[in-house]
């Protein structure tokens, strides 16, 4: 194990949070907030450790999938530690262990939170929480392989690999900086849209900027109690486009930003998520249109959570917790199924459950047909054995972890329902579940054992699982 090269790029990571804490505190001081002091200690405790850490390069650079996994696991910890100070500091917060898990749930992405009210907090507070979800959603790690060639050449595929969703990761173009810096381009060039249609739409700027990191890291902390229920009905649209768009996997969008749009529309994945999320619509639009206004408010509702629940941002325009028996079994079946690989979402993904409908297929047909010999195509490639393997470890994995929590957190005395969504929120990286932890209640209700027990299964969830275990 290459220890000096594990803690190099740790302290890396603590110089580059310390720096995406300015944002915060220059909020906090235009609003001349006390948190502004919050922000600044954290700030000079991220850069003692990092500047200490980063001033001696480690003569060995070489950097294996183990050292790749446990720096990105030991990267998010360290993070969300650093993370949740200023909560602490600034009296927003007061017990470390709800302060912690509200980091890691910005960080992961994942919008479950245990406040019971958001509106008080400070305005760098809110931004702060707000702006952890962009700075997860493409990852710490993959910003930092823009900047900085770390690990020397051959080495970064391996922090790729453990930082970025999906069964397998690939290269968009043969430098893996290249490609880490064409995915955040990318990202910032859909934020920025984003940030100017809400602006159009008569949003403030602040509340603006806080709803396109939420969208665009799938993440969903909400500036308001009712999360985006008092928003006008073109702000929910533009938010829903892009709660889809950033769900989608950027290979497609870089393929559509060269002009291979024939290459772009044939991905397999994208067109069965773009299925589900249409079929879905579909379905719970007739079944709540008795309780809307209109057809056109059904369709907006039903639109709005499904990208919401599919993507894994968690905002909410309704207390979905209301509908009927059918609409919440669809929500609750999206949140495990996820977005596209290479996205910004979390859950199984797409192409996962694409490859294991195909390998049941090809086992059947086997079973029926003993001596036929039939290879599984995706994307209209053959699927290799060790990503067909890889992807039925990952969801047996995903299946023994899942259980174990439900198990873990039932000690509590909260019902089922509770438990079995509270776990498929965090490990999916969600944020809202049904009953107790449903859009308009809270995580706070859970002891400090099980708020540990859905903490690892955020950072699981984000992190693909192995990189943490």
């Amino acid at each position: 194990m290459n220890y000096s090269m594990i803690f190099y790029i740790i302290g890396w990571i603590l110089d580059v949070e310390a720096a995406l804490l300015v944002p915060s505190l220059a909020v906090s001081l235009i609003y001349h907030e006390s948190c502004a002091l919050a922000f600044f200690i954290t700030i000079v405790l991220c850069l003692i450790p990092g500047v200490i850490l980063v001033r001696k390069q480690p003569k060995n650079k070489v950097f294996y999938a183990r050292e790749g996994s446990v720096t990105v696991a030991l990267s998010w910890i360290v993070m969300s530690i650093m993370g949740s100070i200023p909560f602490l500091l600034s009296g927003s917060i007061t017990n470390p262990v709800d302060a912690l898990f509200e980091t890691v749930s910005g960080f992961t992405t994942t919008g479950a939170s245990i406040l019971p009210a958001v509106e008080p907090l400070q305005h760098g507070i809110l931004f702060w929480r707000s702006f952890t979800h962009w700075i997860g959603g493409m990852g710490v790690l993959v910003f930092l392989l823009c900047l900085l060639p770390l690990t020397g050449s051959g080495y970064h595929m391996n922090l790729m690999k453990a930082e970025s969703p999906g069964p397998s990761v690939t290269k968009l173009v043969p430098k893996v900086q290249s490609t880490a810096k064409i995915l955040y381009g990318l990202y910032l060039f859909l934020t920025v849209l984003e940030f100017i249609l809400l602006l159009v739409g008569r949003m403030p700027v602040f509340d603006s900027l806080c709803t396109v990191f939420g969208t665009a890291g799938t993440g969903g902390f909400g500036i308001r109690n009712d999360s985006l229920a008092s928003c006008s009905p073109y702000i929910q649209w533009v938010v829903t486009v892009f709660m889809i768009l950033f769900g989608v996997n950027f290979n497609a969008f870089y393929l559509i930003l060269y002009r291979k749009f024939k290459k772009a529309f044939r991905m397999e994945e994208v067109r069965y998520y773009f299925l589900i999320i249409f079929a879905s619509i579909a379905i719970i639009t007739t079944q709540i249109l008795h309780t809307s206004a209109s057809i056109f408010d059904a369709l907006r509702h039903a639109s709005f959570q499904v990208a919401s629940i599919i993507t894994t941002t968690g905002y909410s325009t309704i207390d979905f917790n209301l509908w009927s028996q059918t609409c919440k079994t669809i929500l609750v079946l999206l949140m495990f199924v996820g977005a596209c690989a290479g996205s910004t979402g979390g859950g199984i993904k797409v192409s996962r459950f694409v490859i294991l409908c195909k390998t049941v297929k090809k086992e059947l047909n086997a079973y029926i047909h003993p001596k036929s010999i039939k290879k599984i195509n995706f994307e209209h490639k053959t699927v290799e054995h060790e990503v067909v393997r890889a992807t039925n470890v990952y969801f047996i994995t995903y299946m023994i972890l899942f259980a174990f929590s439900v198990f873990a957190i039932s000690f509590d005395g909260n019902d089922l329902i509770t438990n079995f969504t509270a776990v498929a929120a965090t490990i999916n990286n969600i944020g809202p579940g049904l009953e107790l932890v449903g859009p308009t209640q809270n995580f706070g209700l859970f002891s400090g054992f099980s708020k540990f027990v859905l903490m690892f299964d955020m950072l699981a969830g984000r992190l693909e699982l192995f990189p943490l275990l």
